[in-house]
């Protein structure tokens, strides 16, 4: 049974979905905005990955412990108590919130944290999806919810940081960003794109992602990095697949609310105020 998400709004937008009974949701903490009464909140360590919510339990129990009932209880209960600290270690939500209706259609309502677009990525089962930190809203039981290392070049170097958000399984699932949102395929120009580090906001299995220098380590080359307002580095992505870029990087609009935060003449922080501030002083 398909998920029914309808995206509503212009500029930032929301996820409507028509909850069934048997469906369920989960998202992590933050993105849920309302509910009709009829739908069900359970806070919880693990995702659902199965219809109902229900985690399967491994009957080979965890690190081990034997294969009765109560093992297999204690194996899920650690297995979703280490996937929950190896998300708080990575800065994501420790816990889940599942969503469900024991009645008729529930209505649910989620939104990321940043003003922008969304998207409804259906999962096939075949395909596995990559994102930055943060651009998981929300997605139905099935979907597989896990952390991945980029690497420590492209972590300390690119804009998405050592951590990555990583999906599998079969379902649909909610994606965030901040602006706009831009599909491409690299295979389309070329087979490679050079793009801010903070621009790229999901892209499939297809896809390298790496980082590259900008320009020659000579004084053109620093001068581009310094003023140019791209710093040292570019994220390249390379291959034949689907890639989600986002209008308006998470740092620059934090530059922009720093430049503008405080009143009067305090707002870039340097006390210049005026035509310097870039406010409408």
């Amino acid at each position: 049974m398909t998920l029914d998400v309808q995206l509503v709004g212009t500029t930032t937008k929301m996820a409507i979905v028509s909850l069934r009974p048997g469906q369920v949701v989960y998202s992590e903490a933050g993105k849920f905005l309302f509910s009709s009464g009829d739908v069900v909140m359970d806070t919880k360590l693990f995702a659902p990955s199965a219809p109902g919510g229900q985690q399967p339990q491994n009957g080979g129990g965890f690190g081990g412990f034997g294969n009765g009932a109560g093992s297999g209880a204690l194996g899920g209960l650690l297995r979703g108590a280490m996937d929950a600290g190896k998300r708080m270690l990575a800065g994501e939500s420790f816990a889940f919130t599942h969503f469900s209706t024991r009645g008729g259609d529930g209505l649910l309502a989620l939104a990321g944290v940043l003003p922008g677009e969304m998207r409804v990525l259906e999962l096939d089962g075949r395909t596995t999806w990559f994102a930055e930190k943060d651009a998981f809203v929300a997605a139905e039981a099935g979907v597989n919810f896990d952390i991945a290392f980029s690497g420590l070049r492209q972590g300390f170097s690119g804009g998405e940081g050592l951590v990555l958000e990583k999906f599998t399984g079969v379902g649909s699932l909610l994606i965030g960003g901040a602006g706009d949102f831009i599909d491409i395929n690299p295979a389309d120009y070329g087979g490679r794109l050079r793009v801010d580090t903070g621009c790229i906001v999901a892209w499939d299995q297809n896809i390298r992602y790496g980082v590259e220098r900008v320009g020659s380590l000579n004084r053109q080359g620093v001068m581009n990095a310094l003023f140019g307002g791209e710093g040292f580095s570019l994220a390249t992505v390379e291959g034949n697949g689907r890639v989600i870029l986002q209008s308006v990087t998470i740092d620059g609009l934090a530059k922009a609310l720093e430049k503008n935060a405080g009143v009067g003449d305090k707002k870039t922080g340097a006390g210049l105020g005026g035509i310097f501030s870039g406010s409408a002083d």
